[in-house]
């Protein structure tokens, strides 16, 4: 048995007691007291078999909107769900789940049951509420998040900040419309066959943000062969035709959580999350590719690394990574400011030999970002994270471009 106090194995059960403090973390909102006993009695078991439902406390509070098509005068009836607090207080204080995996006692590399307990821990410790109209969109969205941080992991990509390429057995580019799956080849197969050297045996370019597009997408193609396959058809189709990229793609299949006016807590993640590391320094930023850092957030502490995958950040060497980048400037022959990236990462090595000077650049780098244009006293961590949509065919809130 582990040696640490943890609620996974030496704690007596008990039946979470409602409190009526407006809360984050886990919310069942439904129509009706009986889908949501239901709700929450299969809940239940699924936090019982991963030994969490110790863990747990509940509140009553509102829930508005969060329907996909609300009966006219129906009522929406809630029940959230949230970490104990006085584990909450030891394993996460000031919500800082980057260490959770060490205090709730879990693998550092994680088996499948670990990722999902990190997953649900950290979803519990959510100051914003994580909204799910059923348990069947509770339990897509971990396996979601799951796949996620699978794919992750896997993901490699060439470093190069203007070119792009794609598997030519199953994509081809479309101009004005972007890389596009070639017919008869199946959407799964082919993102996995550009992001996964093992599976293509080959490194291919394109940039760390839509790279990050296509774990999503990946993460949420699994989901729907096993939860909806006529929303996989669809986006079988939408990929032949017309990829749906950057903005866009953010409208359609993802939640952003936290604001500039309502920030997360800086050390905030939840396995799964997408996010940005933005760039603070005015002048570095101007160079292509080096705006900013996009990631997912893998669990354990660690983000994920692209360009050399077996080396994940932890948020200390992706913070002081970005602060060097202004140390590693120059203007090649075009005239185009570019990065060393050599010289980068020897200045990295050298901060994080130093204790001090590595306390030094992580408390410019900690501070939550500037807006948008300004470049004064933020740093680096960005006020919010992206997560799926919901995908089951009565409940899903993905809402398709026009054709």
């Amino acid at each position: 048995m582990r040696d640490d106090p943890t609620c996974l194995s030496t704690m007596t059960p008990r039946t979470p007691e409602p409190t009526n403090a407006q809360a984050g973390g886990i919310r069942l909102c439904t129509h009706s007291a009986r889908q949501l006993d239901a709700c929450t009695k299969a809940f239940f078991g699924h936090m019982e078999r991963l030994g969490l439902r110790q863990c747990l406390e509940q509140s009553l509070d509102a829930c508005p909107g969060v329907s996909a098509s609300p009966a006219p005068g129906s009522h929406h009836l809630t029940r959230s769900f949230q970490l104990r607090a006085d584990l909450a207080r030891v394993w996460a204080p000031e919500r800082d789940t980057t260490a959770l995996h060490e205090h709730a006692v879990l693998d550092a590399t994680p088996s499948a049951d670990d990722l999902e307990r990190e997953i649900v821990l950290a979803m519990l410790l959510s100051p914003l509420p994580f909204d799910f109209p059923d348990y069947g969109e509770l339990a897509a969205a971990l396996r979601i998040r799951h796949n996620i941080v699978v794919a992750a992991r896997k993901t490699a990509l060439a470093f190069h900040t203007s070119e792009a390429e794609r598997p030519e057995d199953c994509w081809r580019y479309l101009e004005g419309k972007g890389f596009v799956i070639k017919p008869g080849c199946e959407l799964i197969a082919s993102l996995v066959k550009a992001t996964q050297p093992e599976v293509s045996g080959k490194l291919y370019s394109f940039s760390c943000y839509r790279a990050t597009e296509y774990v999503l997408l990946l993460a949420i193609a699994q989901e729907l062969e096993r939860s909806n396959p006529a929303m996989l058809a669809r986006l079988q189709l939408q990929w032949e035709q017309r990829p749906i990229m950057s903005g866009q793609f953010h409208d359609v299949f993802l939640h952003e959580y936290g604001s500039m006016q309502a920030p997360l807590p800086p050390k905030y993640y939840v396995p799964g999350d997408r996010l940005w590391f933005r760039n603070p320094d005015e002048h570095s930023s101007d160079a292509s590719g080096y705006e900013g850092s996009w990631v997912f957030y893998l669990g354990g502490g660690l983000f994920t690394n692209f360009w050399k995958r077996e080396r994940p950040y932890t948020l200390t060497s992706k913070c002081v990574e970005v602060f060097h980048w202004r140390h590693a400037t120059f203007t090649d022959s075009a005239g185009d400011l570019r990065i060393q990236e050599d010289i980068v990462e020897q200045r990295v090595s050298q901060t994080l030999a130093d204790r001090a000077q590595t306390a030094a650049v992580m408390q410019t780098m900690l501070r939550l970002r500037d807006p948008q244009g300004v470049y004064a006293a933020g740093g680096c961590i960005d006020t919010s994270r992206e997560y799926p949509r919901r995908v089951y065919p009565a409940t899903t809130d993905m809402v398709w471009p026009a054709a």
